[in-house]
């Protein structure tokens, strides 16, 4: 992959940004702070969402996607990695095939997900059937969410009760692998100032590799009281009970059918696609989860705004597996017949969190100037017990053994007949690779200004401070210091600036910088070791300059150029450094175009180019992360035929990039279409028929590991009715 610089391209838009003033007019520009209902145009203000002040998209200093429920209903859209796909900047990366994973313009998170601007990161695979709209931010984000959201984040908006409205949704479907599913989406008026909402969907799972199945259950009830004509009252709980099949893809090699670096770079194995490397019963995973949502929203005056959240979750996941982790075409120990290896665990986390935050966003004047400030605090506490054991071969009396390579495996529920012919039992009992018991307490207070300085001149500016507690207790038995107690507290400064120059009313053109940081104990917050405890966080620094223009009535185009560089953290007192190490840089450029061309015809379009490189002085050196592909367009249209009839098309392509951070494995670039077609048979009733990928085209769209690739699903259908009475 050639480097594809973009610091010149840094420069010449910032050198916009301060230039733009020239282009101002002089108009009058009101900030309001009632609730704003603009779908597409304005993140909703009168909730907890993304953004925690009631401003336009076209006035946010960073780039950022929406996807309303009825955009995901129409493309067919069911998972977060379906969105991604459609989104620049941004994909999809396997996730052990039991999670969400995404990588942010080449950053990699299973944990920036948020629930109406709540911290939702525990690890699994999140429905649809509750929301109003899902919202895809890129770029700076710490400010308002703390550590992560380096290279972007993802919030989910819940459907509330709505006052004063009798309505019951459902919607059916079916696919041709055989699954189906469907909900329900009723709200009742109990008063002329309450209502009930109820939100309930079952899945039953199927798709076109072996063995897989499964089935997701979710239900939603929520109540919204206007307790007086400023105060409006949420409450919400959630129950989700989701179970199905881990399949982690399938293994690499050279062109010679070896795993062996001198013969060239390796890539997916095709004639293995309908394999699966996997135990048919025991690759499982499985998620209870019970969360509690409360919001108070209180209008104080006509100045000043107050939300105040509650949000209590307790979840219970298992996730086991085998998986493949090298391959051999013709293994010389075993005769020359093809070989796979497996290596596997067992994962439990039990897990407990309270989030309890508040801000207050008011408006006011010094002279001329304008502010339109939100200032908040957000207080966690989250009990996390994770335990770990590795499969365990009684032949190989270790955590990996050969299998011939056949379709199905020779192994069901732990025991088979290895390469050698041998018989063999797999145990989950007896590695323990780590027990641990943690507790995290984070504490946080910010504060941003939006300064209007002029008409055509906008500051963002504000900082946050987190206080980040972690503790652990490693009960693993058979470590030399069992019930061992490690510890760490971490402060930290996240700032956030942006400059927007306004030359017209429908155009900005702004530059943005940022920091976020990631504790030693990672995203998911399972341990530390020892070496661990004395390094401070890991920090990143986010530039970003754009353009946004909203050249047609409902039609817009965005454009942004970026840089992203992640720092590794020094030991505490080691002044033998003061300028910290880099680790990544990522620099690249998207846009979109999206909106309505004619009465009938409406377009999303969006490319991103993304250049990664590691800066360590190591054996990656100079490499490119992985999974960063260097160039991504995808677009969708629909256009109505006549009032009763529509079609969709869509088309996403994504270029090639590495499995691995060795860069010696190629996950080739693909093109994949999708159609659509749909008939409202009244104004209650819609038939519509989704077909993903229409040429049947070969893909891998993502990896974990370079032996654990994602095979693309071939040409298949899904048929939906949906309606309200």
């Amino acid at each position: 992959m050639s480097p594809f610089k973009y610091r010149s391209l840094l420069t010449t838009a910032l050198f916009l940004t301060a230039s733009g003033a020239a282009m101002a007019e002089d108009t009058d520009k009101e900030r309001m702070l009632d609730p704003v209902e603009v779908r597409g145009q304005v993140l909703y203000s009168d909730q907890i969402t993304a953004l925690k002040t009631p401003t336009p998209i076209i006035d946010v200093p960073q780039s950022l996607s929406i996807i309303s429920a009825d955009d995901i209903a129409a493309r067919g859209f069911d998972s977060i990695s379906d969105i991604v796909a459609y989104t620049p900047g941004v994909n999809s990366s396997q996730g052990e095939g039991h999670r969400d994973a995404v990588v942010f313009r080449g950053v990699r998170s299973t944990a920036d997900f948020f629930v109406d601007g709540v911290r939702d990161d525990v690890q699994y695979y999140r429905s649809f059937y509750n929301l109003e709209q899902v919202e895809v931010l890129r770029g700076p984000n710490a400010l308002l969410f703390g550590r992560g959201g380096t290279g972007g984040l993802i919030n989910r908006v819940t459907k509330k009760g709505v006052i004063g409205e009798q309505i019951t949704g459902y919607q059916a479907s079916v696919d041709t692998f055989g699954a189906f599913g469907g909900q329900v989406d009723f709200n009742s008026a109990i008063s002329d100032t309450a209502a009930f909402r109820l939100n309930a969907y079952y899945e039953s799972l199927n798709n076109h590799r072996d063995f897989y199945d499964g089935d997701r259950f979710g239900i939603n009830p929520t109540l919204r009281w206007e307790a007086t004509p400023d105060t409006i009252v949420d409450l919400s709980y959630e129950y989700i009970d989701n179970e199905r099949f881990i399949d982690r893809g399938i293994p690499s090699a050279a062109p010679d059918g070896t795993t062996s670096a001198d013969s060239g770079l390796r890539t997916p194995v095709e004639a293995l696609s309908d394999i699966t490397f996997g135990d048919e019963e025991l690759n499982t995973a499985s998620l209870e989860a019970h969360i509690l949502r409360a919001n108070v929203s209180h209008q104080f005056s006509d100045r000043l705004k107050g939300n105040f959240t509650a949000v209590y979750g307790d979840y219970d996941k298992l996730y086991q597996n085998l998986f493949p982790i090298d391959y051999s075409a013709s293994n010389p120990a075993f005769d020359g017949i093809e070989t796979v290896s497996l290596d596997g665990y067992v994962d439990t986390t039990e897990r407990q969190s309270l989030t309890l935050s508040g801000n207050l966003v008011g408006e006011f004047e010094t002279g001329s100037v304008g502010h339109t400030i939100v200032g908040g605090l957000e207080y966690i506490d989250t009990s996390n017990d994770n335990d770990r054991f590795n499969t365990f071969f009684d032949t190989s009396q270790d955590d990996v053994e050969v299998f011939a390579v056949n379709r199905p495996l020779n192994i069901l529920n732990g025991v088979g007949v290895n390469a050698a012919g041998v018989p063999t039992t797999n145990s989950f009992a007896v590695d323990v690779n780590d027990d641990d018991e943690a507790d995290l307490s984070v504490f946080s207070a910010y504060i941003q200004d939006e300064i209007a300085i002029t008409n055509w001149l906008d500051i963002v500016v504000g900082l946050r401070f987190d206080s980040f507690d972690f503790t652990v207790v490693d009960t693993t038995a058979d470590i030399a210091d069992p019930n061992r107690t490690l510890s760490r507290t971490d402060e930290e400064i996240s700032p956030r600036l942006g400059v927007i120059l306004k030359p017209q009313e429908n155009i900005s053109i702004y530059g943005s910088f940022s920091e976020s940081f990631i504790p030693q104990s990672g995203e998911q917050f399972a341990e530390i070791n020892s070496a661990e405890e004395a390094i401070e966080p890991d920090i990143a620094q986010n530039l970003e300059a754009g353009l946004k223009w909203d050249f047609a009535p409902g039609l817009s185009l965005t454009a942004a150029v970026f840089q992203i560089e992640t720092t590794d953290g020094l030991p505490e007192g080691d002044a033998s450094n003061s300028i910290e190490e880099s680790l990544i840089r990522v620099e690249g450029f998207e846009a979109s175009l999206q909106g309505a061309l004619t009465d009938r015809l409406s377009v999303f379009a969006g490319l991103s180019v993304l250049d990664g490189e590691i800066i360590d002085e190591g054996d990656l050196q100079d490499n490119v992360p992985r999974e960063i592909p260097e160039f991504t367009i995808s677009a969708w249209g629909n256009y109505d035929l006549t009032d009763k009839l529509g079609l969709g098309l869509g088309v996403t392509h994504q270029g090639e990039s590495f499995a691995d951070g060795g860069n010696t494995t190629i996950l080739p670039d693909f093109t994949r279409f999708d159609a659509a077609v749909y008939y409202d048979v009244s104004e209650n009733l819609r038939l519509q028929l989704n077909v993903e990928n229409l040429f049947d085209t070969d893909y891998f769209p993502n990896a974990h590991t370079d032996d654990q690739i994602s095979v693309g699903a071939p040409l298949n259908a899904r048929f939906t009715i949906s309606g309200k009475f």
